[in-house]
């Protein structure tokens, strides 16, 4: 019977492989704890009554214990990567079109992608100038002129 556990325990592992829910690495878990107790203790009488047993509490106790620290655990470090719009902030670009907010016109070249753009104090900014990516509003890059060095 410890097989049939630890065939079970390799498989809710193939499934939890292609899940990203963190539910059946559990029920892994306690089936692969159970088919050890099992294996160790089967010519004692721990028969199937008590193994199915083990099985349930093992899998409630880790479920319910563990699942929110390790769900925290890996949402915190996917938090602290940068979306695509972050890393665009503070690079610099060219201007493509030039940029007047009155009219809602102008473009600006940053890391390869040209976006629609306005100036931040609403002066207009002339094409081939050098500006600064500040922020988006809507879809559009909220650019400065670069400061001259």
């Amino acid at each position: 019977m410890a097989w049939i556990w630890l065939a079970l325990a390799i498989g809710l592992l193939v499934v939890e492989a292609m899940s990203v829910q963190l539910v059946c690495v559990w029920f892994s878990i306690s089936a692969l704890v159970t088919s050890l107790v099992t294996l160790a203790f089967e010519n004692l009488g721990f028969g199937i009554p008590w193994q199915l047993i083990l099985f349930a509490v093992l899998s409630v106790v880790l479920f319910v214990c563990t699942r929110k620290l390790v769900k925290r655990f890996l949402t915190r470090k996917s938090n602290a990567q940068k979306t695509n719009l972050e890393l665009y902030i503070g690079k610099e670009g060219v201007v493509t079109e030039d940029i007047d907010n009155i009219k809602g016109q102008g473009a600006v070249k940053v890391g390869g992608l040209v976006w629609s753009a306005q100036s931040i104090d609403g002066n207009p900014i002339k094409k081939d100038e050098i500006v600064i990516f500040k922020e988006v509003n809507g879809n559009k890059a909220v650019v400065e002129p670069k400061k001259g060095e």
